[in-house]
């Protein structure tokens, strides 16, 4: 409980940060990569994301395999702010490891959860608040698609996460993390970028310490590029980078998204790395969809915001803007 005071007064300080709008029409999902995209999903939006995958491992050295499948799922609202998301994340698999370091190999079922986290995220700084103030010109394609320098300047998030393991779960060192904490609590943070360079190429970094405290604290890195071809279709890239005392890797995942409408995203990708320590291949499968409740700020004469317009009624020029995934990772 120690480690959610932290996390209290972490929002509140960004509660006092002015707000800038970041909601859009089509929905903004982190899939079908891992990545955390900059924006938030905007406030009073509820989101879902599943996913299904399938789990292969070969360990040539300590000759062992696993073989199995795992569910991946995330909730993330918007609260309070535009910037501001709190939500929901983990992954459980279900495996059986065999060992072939003997003559009769033995089996080991096993099930738990990889991650289960519950954090929020905050948008510090967005570079294109002001982007309804670049009209497009209406005379030139090519003005409208050449590349601005000032995209190389990222959209900045902070995120702030808790971990909860689990004891005796197969997926985390237990010996180093019983002597490390205690209920099986941990801190994650995260600090998130986002480029949106024109063409509907996307470009996201994420640079976090995982289960900070613990003897099996890690540091991780994942690099996301998406292009999206339609207002429907696109393709993804993504290399994640994993150092730490027990386990260290490079994982390189491909795939892509479907936009079937406003609020509903199907997506699939593929996972593997290139070593045999172990060896990993996943084929994975998934759903995103959002409730979207999101009403606009309308200003009185008074100068006072007020809840007034039901952006799920409107009608506006940002939803053919927004509907190429310029706005996400994915």
């Amino acid at each position: 409980m120690k480690l959610l005071k932290p996390l209290f007064l972490s929002l509140m300080l960004a509660a006092s940060i002015p707000a800038m709008s970041q909601y859009t029409d089509v929905i903004n999902s982190n899939r079908p990569g891992v990545s955390k995209a900059a924006f938030s999903v905007g406030t009073n939006v509820l989101q879902l994301e599943l996913g299904g995958y399938t789990n292969k491992e070969e360990h040539t050295p300590l000759n062992y395999e696993v073989s199995g499948f795992g569910v991946d799922f995330a909730a993330r609202f918007g609260l309070l702010l535009e910037e501001l998301e709190v939500n929901i994340e983990g992954i459980y698999q279900n495996d059986t490891f065999t060992s072939n370091a003997s003559a009769i190999p033995t089996e080991d079922k096993r099930s738990n959860f990889r991650t289960f986290t519950i954090g929020a995220k905050y948008l510090v700084y967005d570079p294109y608040k002001n982007a309804e103030e670049d009209k497009p010109n209406i005379y030139s394609y090519h003005a409208n698609r050449r590349f601005k320098w000032k995209s190389l300047i990222p959209a900045v998030a902070v995120y702030l996460g808790v971990n909860f393991d689990t004891e005796n779960n197969p997926y985390v060192p237990y010996t180093p993390f019983a002597q490390s904490l205690e209920s099986g609590i941990s801190p994650k943070v995260m600090i998130a970028t986002q480029n949106n360079f024109a063409g509907g190429w996307v470009f996201v970094m994420n640079f976090f310490k995982d289960r900070i405290g613990t003897d099996f604290s890690d540091f991780q890195y994942i690099l996301t590029l998406t292009h999206s071809f339609s207002e429907q279709w696109v393709l993804f890239g993504e290399a994640q980078g994993i150092k730490s005392d027990f386990y260290s890797d490079n994982i390189f995942r491909f795939g892509g998204a479907y936009l079937w409408t406003k609020n509903f995203q199907l997506d699939a990708n593929i996972a593997f790395n290139a070593k045999d320590t172990p060896s990993v291949f996943n084929i994975a499968f998934g759903a995103s969809y959002r409730f979207d409740w999101h009403k606009d700020k309308e200003i009185d004469n008074g100068g006072k915001a007020s809840d007034k317009v039901d952006t799920s009624k409107r009608k506006t020029k940002r939803k053919k803007k927004n509907t190429d995934f310029d706005s996400d990772n994915i």
